[in-house]
């Protein structure tokens, strides 16, 4: 056996199993039987879009011992911030604090959370606020071989989009054969929309989430709309920020394209932070999984 054949041998089977691990990585169980979804209401699109029954005095006064402010020890498991640390780093797009939760190398999944107005590092990270469910999507990430980062940025606009797109840039090039899923909360959503249409990030990344986000059009003749990154809205009936009708538009006006890769779960009587509180990151993520190009 020649060397030059040996090792075409080598590469061809590093790619081969590269391949594989990409397509069968699932996320294993993390307290799923307590952030279940309510109820399906009724569901529509071929199951791409999905009404649920969400009761308050069920999802938060019920879950939380302290309405919207700490919830039942039973939903959390703090000791996942044995791997959280508080970070810097320094790019050409500014300096960029960050919280990052499990493994900066070699991760198998990295998933952002960017915030909405008002926001910080610290609630993507806030183990008893939004029904511990920033907690769940650490112990999903620390458990799995992944890496959770959730960045401060100092507006919506082109110098915060640059400043994550930087982040996303740092981290792949530590974890090369991770797929990489970007959540955005709220006004969050705006860089969600600029990192899709970048040519940078629009072709690294692998799935967006909106979660009682908004909409842009201009995603539809963007990178990642090209790449057919699958998008997940997650939207309250009861937003008054961000109109789900509104949401529910642009969402069919995205799943008219050939079938894209999206899926929408409306929450009945839900307002604008209970798509936060609410998503199934498990489900959601294992989903993405098996879309993401």
């Amino acid at each position: 056996m020649s060397l030059r054949f040996l090792f075409a041998l080598l590469v061809a089977t590093g790619f081969a199993v590269q391949a594989a691990h990409s397509q069968t990585l699932s996320l294993k169980p993390f307290k799923d039987e307590l952030f279940a979804y309510p109820a399906a209401l009724s569901t529509g699109d071929n199951g791409a879009y999905t009404v649920l029954d969400y009761h308050e005095m069920r999802d938060i006064n019920q879950r939380d011992e302290v309405p919207e402010k700490r919830v039942r020890a039973q939903y959390t498991d703090p000791g996942v911030r044995k791997v959280q640390q508080d970070l810097m780093l320094k790019t050409d797009a500014g300096d960029i604090r960050h919280v990052a939760v499990g493994r900066t190398e070699g991760a198998s999944i990295i998933v952002l959370y960017l915030h909405g107005q008002g926001g910080s590092r610290k609630q993507g990270v806030d183990d008893f606020t939004f029904g511990g469910n920033f907690n769940r999507i650490k112990n999903l990430m620390a458990a799995n071989n992944g890496l959770y980062l959730s960045p401060d940025f100092p507006d919506f606009g082109d110098k915060g989009a640059a400043q994550v797109a930087a982040l996303i840039d740092h981290y792949a090039q530590q974890s090369p054969g991770a797929k990489i899923f970007v959540a955005c909360g709220s006004m969050g959503g705006m860089i969600c929309w600029k990192l899709a249409a970048r040519k940078d990030t629009g072709g690294r990344i692998n799935g967006l989430l909106l979660l009682g986000s908004l909409w842009d059009d201009s995603f539809l003749t963007s990178p990642a709309f090209k790449r057919r990154v699958p998008v997940f809205f997650g939207q309250g009936s009861h937003d008054v920020v961000f109109p789900v009708e509104k949401q529910e538009a642009f969402f069919r006006s995205i799943l008219a394209k050939k079938s894209y890769p999206t899926r929408f779960v409306r929450f009945e009587t839900g307002t604008h932070g209970t798509p936060i509180r609410m998503v199934d990151w498990r489900g959601t993520l294992n989903w993405m999984l098996t879309k993401a190009p």
